[in-house]
């Protein structure tokens, strides 16, 4: 391994417990040399490591929530052990591209590098030039939200009465410079107070001269949305209002996406133009780009991969994109649902992330799979500005973003009010493993109105439209922590039918906290509670 990487492997060995030899060729690769930080340009260079690029949160939340079923054991060939125990909440004892090591040493890694860049910027004397200052705001926010990942997938959703105890995980703020550190998990608390402290400390700074490829780092829209997120799982309402609304500006409209253009394409077996629009950097949707290695655009496509546990007929026609919604039937829908039933698939989807593959040996065709998605995209931030003014009971400023988005996601001219939700919601039965809807008893920790009222039936409409807008991106799983929705694991029939429930997960079970991978317990890190 080079001298100039040993600094930053140390680091990782005591974070990660991983072995320095079984990482020697990646991290030879990582541009990490503190002492030739001697220049803007080399900082600004650095930051581009600080994002995601080994791991994606999506497979393994989707596998957990419940937009997916376990299809039974005829399509046992189609399965994994990392698979199942993703599905069954399991702790995942198997290394998988898509699983908890892979995103626990990624993120970290992009701590790492953030930190690295800002004692770079320190050594610098500190944010004096323009770009030195937007430099420091983006390294901040990817610290930020490298943490903010982190926390929302291995500890226990933020809870107001208990996250003052609740276990966190690390927040590192300097690079490290010995060989074994100890790292104190702390509290979910004091893991929102330190991205709050980031995030604020960043906002001001912000800005894109600094930018080559903006769609690719935290630009200010991206940076804004990132706040409006934040904000709204802290449930600071009016945070997510004031910072949505600046991502968004005065014409959200012309910030959505094009889904006719999507549609254009038609039905066919060929996913792969829907998916490239999809994640197209000139999409004034898309805010903020994100790679990632991972089997998500074959997972989420019309292969066989995995296709035990899939986003089914059942679920699509019972509660989410083939089901009928508040403004009506599926077929409204500008870009129709796509099924593939039959042999070994029965998957409905809306094509969304490519399937792409990194060649690293030509003659033995060996890689990585890749993929590209959306981190932050204007839709939903419109989405997660609508939950906050429903907390806040603007219902009219609520109703206002939801006919946006419905108007645009479907051909309807309907305009949503307090009432017309209200009696849609009320005429839907809580949905239970057999007979499902869209409609969930909702259990968040912070007070809402009761079932039935304006309030709950306008959040059961806002995590609806929500569901619709990430399947396939792995959001429902926060959102399922959030408001503490109770879902059941289900065996299907030979007709796709619910055969029997194998499992549930309550608002108080500790599996909502994801367990940390073995490597890092077994480097001495404290589990999780089971």
């Amino acid at each position: 391994m080079k001298k100039n990487n040993i600094l930053y492997s140390a680091a990782l060995a005591a974070l990660f417990g991983c072995a320095l030899s079984s990482c020697d060729s990646y991290l030879d690769e990582m541009p990490d040399n503190r002492t030739e930080l001697d220049s803007e340009d080399k900082v600004v260079s650095l930051i581009t490591s600080a994002y995601p690029m080994n791991s994606f949160y999506g497979y393994l939340n989707e596998s957990m929530s419940d937009n997916i079923d376990d299809m039974g054991e005829r399509y046992s060939q189609y399965d994994s052990r990392f698979a199942r125990q993703a599905y069954l909440w399991q702790a995942i004892t198997e290394d998988d591209n898509d699983g908890v090591r892979n995103l626990w040493e990624d993120h970290y890694r992009c701590v790492a590098s953030a930190n690295q860049a800002l004692e770079a910027i320190e050594q610098l004397g500190g944010p004096t030039t323009t770009e030195l200052r937007e430099a420091m705001a983006e390294a901040l926010l990817c610290r930020a939200y490298a943490h903010f990942i982190l926390v929302n997938e291995f500890c226990l959703n933020y809870n107001e009465q208990t996250s003052s105890t609740d276990i966190g995980i690390p927040y590192v703020t300097k690079p490290e410079t010995t060989v074994n550190p100890k790292y104190d998990r702390g509290t979910v608390a004091y893991v929102y107070e330190m991205i709050d402290k980031d995030i604020q400390e960043a906002l001001p700074m912000l800005g894109d001269t600094h930018l080559k490829v903006p769609k690719y780092h935290f630009n200010t829209q991206a940076a804004y949305a990132f706040a409006a997120r934040f904000y709204l799982f802290y449930e600071k309402w009016d945070k997510v209002v004031e910072y949505a609304t600046a991502c968004l500006g005065t014409n959200p409209r012309s910030m959505l996406r094009d889904w006719d253009e999507m549609e254009s394409y038609g039905i066919t077996n060929d996913l792969t133009p829907r998916t490239n629009l999809y994640i197209d950097a000139t999409a004034n949707s898309n805010l903020l780009l994100v790679t990632a290695i991972s089997a998500m655009g074959i997972w989420s496509a019309n292969y066989s991969y995995l296709s035990r546990y899939s986003h089914n007929s059942f679920i699509s026609e019972t509660e989410t994109i083939g089901a009928p919604h508040v403004w009506g039937s599926s077929s409204m829908m500008r870009c129709r649902p796509l099924e593939f039933k039959g042999g070994a698939l029965d998957r409905v989807l809306v094509a969304k992330l490519p399937y792409l593959f990194e060649e690293l040996d030509p003659v033995n065709k060996t890689g990585y799979y890749r993929t590209v998605y959306p981190a932050f995209k204007a839709d939903l931030t419109l989405l997660e500005r609508a939950e906050a003014y429903i907390m806040l009971k603007e219902y009219d400023k609520a109703c206002a973003d939801l006919t946006m988005w419905m108007q645009n996601w479907t051909t309807s001219n309907m305009t949503l009010t307090p009432a017309n939700v209200q009696a849609y919601f009320n005429g839907l039965t809580y949905s239970d493993s057999f007979t499902p809807t869209p409609k969930k008893h909702l259990h968040p920790s912070f007070a809402i109105d009761a079932e039935g009222s304006v309030q709950e039936s306008l959040l059961q409409c806002v995590l609806d439209f929500k569901r619709l807008e990430t399947v396939y991106e792995g959001y429902r799983w926060f959102d399922i922590k959030r408001y503490g929705i109770n879902i059941t694991r289900r065996t299907m029939d030979a007709l796709s039918e619910p055969m029997e429930v194998t499992d549930s997960l309550t608002t108080s079970d500790l599996r909502r906290a994801i367990q940390l991978p073995s490597i890092v317990i077994q480097a001495g890190m404290q589990a999780n509670p089971r």
